[in-house]
């Protein structure tokens, strides 16, 4: 009648794995089962979920290759001499990215060993609320109890499959960083910070690449950041089809994919052959298998994720949720991270701590990153109505990039502050060189509560961009020109 584990998490992504080795920790008998269904395309990949095998991992590297590229050109300025043409093997860099992510799976496989934590490859459902039944691959059976069961299987990227040949013919996030040839000239419709992301480093790379935009970008984020975002990468090489909407895809007798696609604001029909299709139309929570209603989890009818209360418990007893697959919480692993080590810590370590989601920073790493932290304009507005807020705000020239003569357009700094009082800092979004840097350290004095007076006595370090932050003192409202100029 007693249950073999304490403690059983389903899915072995940042979220599963923290949880499982904060609760082992408290010595306790925990478990992780994790398995990774392939692709449509057939992709598939070890232990670690989406962040380390197709997500930020992998895009971080392949951004920093892109990078390296404009640095090339750069570095001709600054007296290197380069011997042109300079071309990019995409073997290469994806081989090293690989291998380097294969390293993190192993790591991890290491890790839940060393501390005792059992590790079954296996796909899972529920049979009830405290037993999940798992299967091997080869569909070999194993029953698996457990006091307690977090469930932490974080989504996979939709098809359209509306969309005519959109399943046979195109891949998604989850194939593109580990295609073993280059993706040669690519479209990705609709426009998620992942299909801007992934389109920047493929440009940066010198792909002829192209984002379908069917409404706004990065919806949920700042809309003038968003803006200045698309703009730049515009400028850098990216092509853009807006108010485009694709209707269907066709291989033709070369293996090229045609692309049928409907401009909205023309009323034309129009068509363009490419060699990938990539598909960024958001992701999906990973529950098909899990069999959740048969124990009682409830989910959200439209969104399909798990409901959960404060304590990232589910509508059952001793069942509870974390990370992406979770209703309302941010897609960023280190929420999921902090959530599972916090969770496991009120399952087992007597304490009460609850996950705060309240002013949680991110970076979109497009070729000029965007990174934020806390209230978007329109939030604000919303919250607290726009006299109630103050926007400071500039437009500035990073050092690095005045030898080398590069355009510094869409570099800007947006502080959104209450107006009156001691006009405390709800939102601070910064586009340029380093912005998850940037962003990172000015993160911890927001949720400390900054206010605009204590940002302006911190002294700036000279000469960098992170500095400009300290130094805002225009506002939208004066309508003045907020261009920085000079030291």
């Amino acid at each position: 009648g007693t249950n073999e584990y304490d403690l059983l998490v389903v899915g072995g992504g940042s979220g599963g794995l923290a949880c499982a080795k904060e609760a082992a920790q408290f010595g306790k008998k925990v478990a992780v089962l994790d398995y990774v269904e392939p692709s449509p395309q057939g992709t598939k990949w070890g232990l670690g979920g989406t962040c380390v095998n197709v997500g930020c991992i992998p895009k971080k590297l392949m951004h920093q290759a892109a990078l390296l590229g404009s640095a090339l050109k750069d570095a001709q300025h600054y007296g290197w001499n380069i011997t042109q043409p300079v071309n990019h093997t995409w073997s290469v860099m994806a081989q090293a990215v690989q291998n380097y992510v294969k390293s993190l799976n192993w790591g991890h496989r290491v890790q839940l060993q060393d501390k005792k934590v059992k590790y079954f490859n296996m796909k899972g459902s529920f049979s009830d609320t405290h037993t999940i039944r798992g299967l091997t691959k080869a569909g070999k059976e194993t029953v698996v109890t457990a006091e307690n069961i977090v469930i932490a299987t974080g989504g996979r990227p939709k098809y359209p499959k509306q969309i005519a040949g959109a399943l046979e013919y195109g891949i998604t996030s989850d194939d593109l960083f580990w295609l073993k040839e280059s993706p040669g000239k690519t479209l990705t419709p609709f426009v998620f910070n992942v299909s801007l992301e992934c389109a920047g480093f493929l440009t940066g790379i010198g792909l002829d690449t192209t984002v379908m935009m069917r409404s706004i970008p990065l919806r949920g984020f700042d809309q003038q950041m968003a803006s200045l975002v698309t703009e730049h990468m515009e400028s850098y090489g990216t092509k853009f089809l807006k108010r485009c909407s694709p209707t269907k895809i066709e291989q033709m007798e070369n293996n090229r994919l045609q692309v049928t696609w409907k401009n909205t604001d023309l009323g034309t029909e129009e068509t363009d052959s490419f060699d990938t299709v990539m598909w960024a139309v958001g992701r999906a929570p990973d529950t098909e298998t899990l069999n959740l209603k048969a124990v009682g989890v409830k989910t959200n009818s439209e969104t399909g994720k798990i409901i959960v209360d404060a304590n990232e418990a589910t509508s059952v007893p001793h069942i509870y949720a974390i990370g992406d697959i979770t209703e309302g919480r941010p897609e960023l692993t280190p929420t999921a991270i902090a959530a599972g080590k916090l969770l496991a810590r009120r399952l087992f370590g007597h304490s009460s701590e609850l996950m705060d989601y309240e002013n949680v920073p991110t970076t979109v790493f497009t070729p000029l990153e965007y990174g934020c932290v806390g209230l978007s304009e329109e939030a604000a507005v919303q919250c607290y109505g726009s006299d109630n807020i103050e926007v400071y705000h500039a437009y500035y020239k990073p050092l690095e990039f005045t030898v080398a003569e590069r355009d510094a357009t869409q570099c800007y700094i947006k502080m959104v502050c209450l107006r009156e009082g001691e006009q405390r800092v709800l939102g601070l979004h910064f586009i340029g060189p380093n912005a998850g840097e940037v962003i990172q350290g000015f993160a911890l004095g927001i949720k400390c509560g900054a206010t605009y007076p204590q940002l302006m006595k911190t002294i700036g370090i000279h000469p960098t961009c992170a500095e400009e932050v300290t130094k805002l003192h225009i506002t939208k409202r004066s309508g003045l020109d907020a261009t920085v100029t000079g030291c």
